[in-house]
């Protein structure tokens, strides 16, 4: 499929006016970093690192979902913690997504501060079709 197409679903935060939520282009899905926003309330879901992990992946989840993609076919991930002793937490929720034999490569980095004030912030990329 030539060109790009954009993904759009209110049951992942909305994006901003910037970025789109997702991208299809040549038969992988790009999906913009996720906060760990509860789209109906469109505020941060309050506990640990992991109870916004869980969020992100939800969030993730439902923008592959409307490209007809899931998490089983994410290749890649990038996260962003702006504290690395939050690693071990957010790992332990992040493991949970991924039961599979092969698992996404992956990058995990510390920065200084996210968007919002947010203590971790995740994006990926998948195939359309099941890997």
């Amino acid at each position: 499929m030539p060109g790009k197409l954009s993904v759009l679903t209110h049951k992942a935060p909305a994006p901003m006016p910037v970025l789109s939520q997702g991208v299809i282009c040549n038969g992988m899905v790009y999906v913009s970093a996720s906060l760990g926003i509860d789209p109906s309330t469109g505020r941060f879901v309050e506990g640990t690192v992991a109870d916004r992990t869980d969020q992100i992946f939800r969030n993730i989840s439902a923008v592959l979902q409307e490209a007809d993609s899931g998490l089983k076919n994410i290749v890649k991930v990038n996260i962003f913690l702006t504290d690395m002793s939050n690693f071990q937490i957010m790992n332990e929720a992040y493991a949970k997504n991924f039961p599979e034999d092969v698992k996404p490569v992956r990058t995990c980095v510390a920065v200084e501060e996210l968007p919002f004030g947010s203590d971790v912030e995740i994006g990926c990329i998948a195939a359309l079709d099941a890997v």
